[in-house]
Order: structure tokens, then sequence, then C-alpha cells
């Protein structure tokens, strides 16, 4: 986090907003991994990989864990001591660990429209790796019951390692931020090789509807040849009547707008998806009713007034996507440090309660174990995880070194997909350059507006 606020004239904001939006093209689908560089046109790139193809064990199926969290931290930045262990502590140790944030950085003009603050992205990498690096292993696990604990290795260990298959703990898979929003996928060491050709998109759908302040980060990977894509969001905010269109209007355009270079090339062709983050999703129930209901637990009666449920119901977002019971007080917005909620803003505007961040999948595959919040008072939103079962079938899916030369699953895409993409990428690339600066008279209409961020 900056300490010191970039001031920056309104009379620059249509030429920085402009050169933010050319130059996010440059670096907006690229995945930074522990000791690799993911770009989305070529797969992974590394020293160690070459094209061979990916070796798989024959069995007939994999049983596996994924935890998906979700956290909106309010801009702060994290302190060294920050205990991450119990939010991403769950019944079992997971495999995957998928875990999204939003406002790692104050949302304002200096941010959205100047450089990247990468600052807080690395103090929350390193909590993480702490906490997932540190867990204490038991027979909870099934498939570890016949082994016994074994000392967790150092990153710097997986990395060197020629086989970890017999290590414990977690290594980075990737990460992407885009302004406020991150996100990031661990996997377990033993597994970390059959995971293949990841890829992030992101779409910015805050200022002007193009900016990172408001989006999605995209990250597509594919494991044991079974693709997943998890969808990290940050939608628009706003408590009147009428907001819910402009999130529902979000989320179409993040599913239209999402693309990758090679198959699945949009979010909804993989096999599972899971979508998180700060949906901001309110309460339509009038304020003295909701405090009443909020007194005596009654999440369900709440719930009814949920405009997510009332707007899916309706079939006018996420529609055929599953979200599991919610069992749980509503996770914003609560005073600094505090287990109470914020009944007025600083302007004296009343401040309805509601269950804003949320974890929702798509996909036959995954099973939800469980939906709970984190009870962490970092921010004035509570952490929200899910852990889901999956069964892998492996039949058939599966390299051995006599097909690897005529069956292309490796880390990157084939070459024909890669040079369809590049060209898809360049077109694409031209168009919305032009409708970027076709923006120019909306923002310079706009600058004597103070931004909503």
């Amino acid at each position: 986090m900056r300490t010191e606020s970039k001031k920056i004239s309104k009379s620059s904001w249509p030429k920085l907003a402009v050169r933010k939006l050319l130059n996010r093209s440059n670096s907006a689908d690229k995945l930074v991994t522990e000791g690799w560089l993911m770009d989305s046109t070529n797969g992974m790139k590394g020293s160690d990989l070459g094209n061979e193809a990916t070796h798989v064990s024959v069995t007939d199926a994999v049983d596996l864990r994924i935890f998906v969290g979700t956290w909106n931290v309010g801009g702060k930045s994290p302190k060294n001591g920050l205990n991450l262990r119990d939010w991403l502590k769950s019944p079992s140790p997971a495999d995957i660990y998928v875990i999204g944030f939003q406002e790692i950085v104050p949302l304002n003009a200096g941010n959205v429209l100047g450089p990247e603050d990468s600052g807080p992205l690395s103090k929350w990498l390193g909590l993480i790796r702490e906490a997932l690096n540190s867990t204490t292993y038991n027979n909870s696990c099934e498939t570890d019951q016949q082994e016994s604990p074994k000392p967790k290795p150092s990153f710097s260990d997986l990395l060197s390692s020629k086989s970890p298959r017999d290590e414990r703990g977690y290594c980075l898979a990737g990460s992407k931020q885009m302004v406020g929003i991150f996100s990031c996928v661990w996997v377990r060491a033993d597994i970390y090789k059959h995971v293949n050709n990841m890829k992030v998109s992101c779409v910015g759908r805050g200022i002007m509807g193009y900016l990172g302040n408001k989006g999605s980060i995209s990250i597509s990977m594919t494991l044991y040849n079974n693709t997943f894509c998890f969808v990290c969001t940050h939608l628009a905010s706003g408590e009147k009547n009428g907001d819910e269109v402009r999130r529902n209007l979000d989320v179409s355009e993040i599913l239209k707008k999402t693309k990758f270079p090679c198959y699945p090339q949009s979010i909804m062709e993989h096999d599972n998806v899971v979508w998180l983050g700060d949906l901001n999703y309110r309460l339509v129930a009038g304020y003295d009713d909701t405090h009443e209901l909020l007194k005596k637990n009654n999440w369900q009666a709440l719930l009814e007034k949920d405009q997510l449920r009332i707007e899916q119901r309706a079939g006018r977002v996420f529609k055929g996507w599953n979200e599991g019971g919610i069992y749980f007080a509503p996770t914003y917005k609560y005073l600094a440090n505090s287990d109470d909620y914020v009944a007025q803003t600083s302007k004296g505007k009343r401040r309805t309660p509601a269950w804003c961040d949320r974890i929702l999948w798509k996909g036959d595959g995954l099973k939800q174990m469980c939906y709970v919040r984190g009870e962490s008072k970092f921010s004035d939103h509570r952490p929200v995880y899910s852990l889901f079962s999956i069964q892998l079938d492996l039949t058939n899916k599966f390299l051995t070194p006599s097909d690897a030369t005529t069956t292309v699953i490796t880390r990157s895409c084939s070459s024909k997909a890669l040079t369809n993409a590049a060209l898809s990428s360049t077109c694409t690339s031209k168009v919305q350059a032009e409708e970027q600066l076709m923006l120019l008279t909306r923002v310079q209409s706009c600058i004597d507006l103070a931004p909503r961020f």
C-alpha cells in the first residue's frame, strides 16, 4: 500500500484512463506463479518443461478437495502478525486452495488510473504461504491415512526438488492482480506437476465500464485432463433500488468478455466453474425489519429479501448455478475491529447489513461439503469459504511414452490454437483500442464529478 496517496489532477484523468486501458492488454493475460511466468498465449514457461507430455499413474479415479475463499479486505495492507490459519482451516486439508481478495489496495484515483501497487500482494502471499505450510496434517485426509507425518519443505526445496511426490506442503500455481482484485491458486506439492495449461483473463467493469476498480480475474487450469475455471469478482456497489441491475450486467459482461486463447476459451466451456467474490448484492428489506431479524438470528427470513436469490429465482442472473445453504450472519458491513454492524455512514445514511461475499459454482463434478464464514475483524467484511469435493475420472485420461508423440496434452496450448489466438488477440486489441479512444469524450464530460469507486 502506498504510504502517500499520489495526487492526480482531474484534467489529466482522460489521458490516464486511456493509457491505462491501452497498456492493460500487455499484462492483463499474464499469470505469476512460484518459479514460473504464465502467459495466456504460450502456456507455462520454464527451463525444465520443454514439450514433454504429462505422465499420470494408471488409476480409475482420484478424489480431491478444493478450498475456495473470498475476502474484501477494505484497502488495508496486512501486518506480519495477521493470522490466516483460522480462515484457511477446513474440516480436512484441501488439495487445492483458491483464494480471492477484493480491495487489497484503496480504490482511489492513484491506484485505479496510475501504476499498479503490488506491495500488499507479496504480503498476502507470504501470509497464505505461512498459513498453508504450517497446518498440522491428520488422519481426516483419507489419502494420507497410512502415511506417517513428514516435515513440510520450504518453497526453495519444493522448487529445487525434481520429485516432490513424497513432500508435504503447497505450491503457488498462479496468481494475478488487477487494481484491488487479487486471485491465487495453491496446489498440493505432489499434484503440482499435473496442473497444466494455466491461463488468465481479466475484465474491467469499473469506471466507464472498463477500468479495473471493479471486474473479474478468471484463472483457467487443467488438472488430470479436467478443466476448471475460478472467477474472482468485485461487482458494482450501491444500496439503492436498481443497483442490482448493474450487478447483473457486470455478471453478463464478465461471462461474455472473458476469453482464453485456446480451448476452453470461455468460462462456460470448462468442466467445473467456481464464481467467488464481493458480489455486492444487498437486502431489499427495510432497515428496521433487517435489524429485528438480525437480533433473532433469523437468517432464512432475511435471505428471502436477498437480491441475489431474488434475481436468480427470476432467471435474471446466474441461471442454473448453485449456491449452498447460508447458515451464517451477513458478512457486511462491520465497524472497525468490532462485531457490531455499521448503523449509518459518516454522511448519516443508514446502512443495511448484507451477504455481499458469496461463492457459487456450476459443474456436475463438484459437491459442496461446507459453506461458512470466518470471524477475523481485520476488515469491514467477514471472509467466507467453501470446501468442495470432486472425483476426477482418469479412465483413458493419461499419457504413456508411446502415445506422447501423437497426443497433444501438454502444459501449453497447441500451435494451431496459439496461432489463431495470436491473430484473434491482435484484432481484439485493435478494436478495444478504438473503443477506448472513443471514451475520451465520456471521460471529459465526467471529470468535474467525483468518481464513484
